[in-house]
């Protein structure tokens, strides 16, 4: 049976990969350092450039999940310092809230 032929394994894309894949993947490339301080995104990016693939911008201008989770902080302790002073700016507040949220939702 020496005549068969050996399957080629494809790699999964970047994205399908898990964290750890990456990791594994990454600890292999020359010239890609701090691997184990990296997340997914970040990971898939440095593995992105050391191997010459140009990255193009997603559709989400706003920035990452982290951007947005902080922008969601930051309006949290104004609601929470406002002590329900003015009903109409905790209403917005409340709507700004919930966008931001949907957005991390979309984001991940």
């Amino acid at each position: 049976m020496a005549g068969k032929k050996q399957k080629e394994t494809k790699e999964k894309p970047l994205e399908k990969m898990t964290a750890t894949e990456l990791r594994e993947l990454a600890k292999g490339i020359d010239g890609i350092t701090g691997v184990h301080g990296m997340n997914k995104a970040e990971l898939i990016s440095a593995v992105k450039q050391a191997r010459g693939i140009v990255e193009t911008k997603s559709k989400n201008a706003d920035g990452s999940v982290r951007a947005i989770k902080q922008k969601l902080r930051v309006l949290r302790a104004q609601r929470a310092a406002m002590d329900d002073a003015d009903p109409r700016r905790l209403e917005i507040l409340r709507r700004r809230i919930s966008r931001l949220k949907k957005k991390t939702r979309r984001a991940s």
